[in-house]
């Protein structure tokens, strides 16, 4: 059932509707602009990228980053070569791009800065964290969105009277309750949803009901949505459980989150962050944990690898909380926001050279090392905020001592 032509294309109205951002390159003689195609399982990536290259008359090679790697780009490059020689132009699509590694990637660009190929990539990850910046900034993004439920119903529509194609030939009916429970399962993924027509229709003749559904769905029908509210709704409450020091309620919502299906990956860079942002120097093995846990878990996968995340939940939920380094940088930004670039006093620049030194680069400066306490108070800063305070460390756990350690060095000018 995939779609043969663009006005076959069911959803993402945002891009192919009037004012959508595609809606110019459909319309324009010009080159096809290399694009990234963002968005969730089931979404149209790769039929959306087809279908824009058969419009606009490229030659469409496509490649799996799960499967290929440098040898396989090199050969489509080198038809792609040949394909130019013959006044054809290709457009050379890497499903799941962020698979590959930054070497692989890396790989794609003198072809694409040549012209060699438009480059098409598909992605269920956030580019800006899994495409490299070089190979980003030659490519546009476009963000595709889950299939709502009226795509959805039309989908199921068209391949129930589809007789070529799909189930036409077949009499089959669907009623409402079943066409809404396909689409809860589905979460706006066609692929799925298909998937379950298909198996629903093979267990009966006629209408297929909401009890025929439920026995073609081989897994529970997770209550979550990977991209809409619920996604967004509990992983909230996941951080906000591990803020508010409460083990219990995080490992569930760990739990809700892994049975939803979400990507493991999206819940480690959460844990990442919160171990800086909401503990700190509270206690520093925090980041370390989390760090570890995101390593391990890359190596060991599911079913395990929730033993590992939910190690590093408790661990991050127990521990010591403080978000004295998330203020520091906030002010410190802000510092820099209100007073631009400010000089570098001269008793901290480098002086690599005698010249440099002549004109006072590093002259003054106290090497603490040479005191038997490996400290002297000197200003860092520059003098408009030599009395700045960015980092205030709390009273809760390693950051008491942390505390206690700065007033003695400092006094009451940083404690």
């Amino acid at each position: 059932m995939r779609p043969r032509t663009l006005e076959e294309f069911v959803g993402q109205e945002q891009l192919l509707g009037a004012g959508g951002a595609l809606e110019a390159v459909v319309g324009s003689q010009a080159p096809l602009p290399s694009l990234i195609l963002w968005g969730p399982p089931g979404s149209g990536k790769t039929t959306l990228a087809s279908l824009l290259a058969s419009h606009a008359r490229y030659r469409f090679a496509a490649v799996s980053a799960v499967m290929a790697g440098v040898k396989e780009l090199r050969a489509e490059i080198a038809e792609a070569e040949r394909a130019q020689q013959r006044g054809e132009r290709t457009a050379l699509f890497v499903d799941e791009i962020h698979r590959f590694n930054k070497a692989q990637q890396d790989a794609l660009l003198p072809f694409v800065e040549r012209g060699i190929v438009t480059f098409m990539g598909a992605t269920t990850e956030n580019p800006s964290f899994e495409v490299i910046p070089a190979l980003r900034s030659r490519a546009r993004v476009f963000r595709l969105n889950p299939l709502g439920d009226e795509a959805l119903q039309e989908l199921l529509d068209r391949a129930l009277n589809d007789r070529e194609r799909g189930l036409g030939k077949r009499g089959h009916n669907l009623g409402p309750k079943a066409a809404a429970l396909i689409a809860r399962f589905a979460n706006g993924d066609a692929r799925r949803a298909l998937g379950v027509l298909a198996g629903a229709a093979e267990r009966c003749q006629g209408e297929i009901d909401a009890e025929t559904v439920r026995a073609a769905i081989a897994e529970p029908i997770p209550d979550y949505d990977k991209n809409g509210d619920a996604h967004y709704d509990v992983i909230s409450a996941f951080i906000k459980s591990l803020r508010g020091s409460d083990p219990d309620a995080a490992v569930y919502w760990l739990a809700r989150m892994l049975e939803g299906g979400e990507d493991p990956r999206f819940i480690s860079r959460r844990m990442l962050i919160f171990a800086s942002e909401d503990i700190g120097n509270a206690d520093p093995q925090a980041l370390a944990i989390a760090t570890a846990a995101a390593v391990a878990f890359d190596r060991v996968g599911l079913p395990e690898g929730r033993i590992i995340l939910s190690q590093a939940v408790t661990y991050l939920a127990c521990a010591e909380k403080s978000n004295a380094s998330y203020q520091a940088i906030n002010r410190a930004q802000a510092a820099v926001a209100e007073h631009g670039s400010l000089p570098v006093p001269m008793r901290l620049r480098n002086a690599p050279t005698k010249l440099m030194k002549n004109e006072g680069y590093g002259d003054g400066y106290q090497y603490p090392h040479n005191d038997p306490n490996h400290f002297v108070r000197e200003q860092y800063l520059p003098d408009p905020l030599k009395h700045a305070r960015f980092y205030e460390p709390t009273e809760q756990g390693s950051e008491a001592e942390i505390a206690e350690r700065q007033s003695k060095r400092w006094g009451p000018e940083k404690s």
